[in-house]
């Protein structure tokens, strides 16, 4: 028997395709609607169309304006731009990254932050670099032993970096690593002061990383690029480049300003 090719297969698990269900009649209007439609349009029993949608309130995926009113909620809209902002980003880094790479021959990193932590989204590299990549694409690490990641922790305000530091714990990885919050922020002054940030084999013994900011139309930090190299290799004659690698893609993503 020959399968359709406009069938669309459903999830295997039963609770996962009633919830897309109801986000499906959701979508379908702008404004709120009550538990009793839902359950018509999906033809739940309005008990279980209930359980789910708390559920999904919870993780915000679902917004309840008023007692028994549902419509879709923010998170759906964060994860939206952050899927946006990388596919934009990665489009625009790729080729001014493999330029660069050509120029220094050391790794090129494009990286983005999500929630506490950075993950890595692109890379030019060669096996000629003579290094070798621990973290791949999609690969995470934590703000503050990362150069990107510090670009980041050094836009929030102070509060924030403070709560970052209280929900972290600035757990260390080496003996280089900032683990403690007065010196983290003296680090981020520094990024603040010169628009570039370091990682001094503090994530990876034997690894020194420079990074620069990608910024959007609105002058937001968006991502950073950042050169990876053994630490008794990594030559500051190269931050001029990187430096004008992120603003030529910062330019492309419709940023006029200058930073750094």
């Amino acid at each position: 028997m020959k399968k359709d090719p406009a069938f669309t297969p459903t999830p295997t698990i039963q609770v996962i395709e009633r919830m897309f269900s109801l986000i499906d009649v959701l979508a379908s209007r702008s404004e709120a609607i009550s538990l009793k439609e839902i359950s018509e349009k999906t033809g739940l029993h309005p008990s279980t169309a209930h359980r789910i949608l708390n559920d999904l309130a919870t993780g915000r995926f679902v917004d309840r304006p008023e007692a028994g009113n549902y419509r879709l909620g923010m998170r759906l809209l964060e994860l939206g731009n952050l899927v946006k902002g990388r596919l934009n980003v990665r489009d625009a880094a790729l080729a001014p990254m493999r330029d660069l790479h050509k120029l220094i021959q050391q790794p090129v990193n494009l990286s983005m932050r999500q929630g506490d932590e950075i993950v890595y989204i692109e890379r030019a590299y060669s096996e000629r670099s003579g290094m070798q990549v621990v973290r791949a694409i999609g690969g995470r690490a934590p703000l503050h032993l990362t150069s990107v990641g510090k670009l980041f922790l050094a836009a929030d305000d102070p509060l924030r970096v403070r709560s970052y530091a209280t929900r972290t714990g600035l757990l260390g990885q080496t003996r280089n690593s900032i683990t403690q919050l007065q010196v983290l922020e003296r680090e981020l002054s520094r990024v603040k002061q010169y628009g570039i940030a370091r990682d001094n084999e503090e994530l990876e013994l034997g690894v020194r990383c420079i990074a620069a900011g990608i910024y959007d139309d609105q002058g937001k930090l968006l991502a950073g690029l950042s050169i990876s190299a053994p630490a008794d290799r990594l030559d500051e004659g190269w931050l001029p480049k990187l430096q004008a690698t992120a603003h030529d893609i910062s330019s492309t993503l419709g940023f006029h300003g200058q930073h750094g």
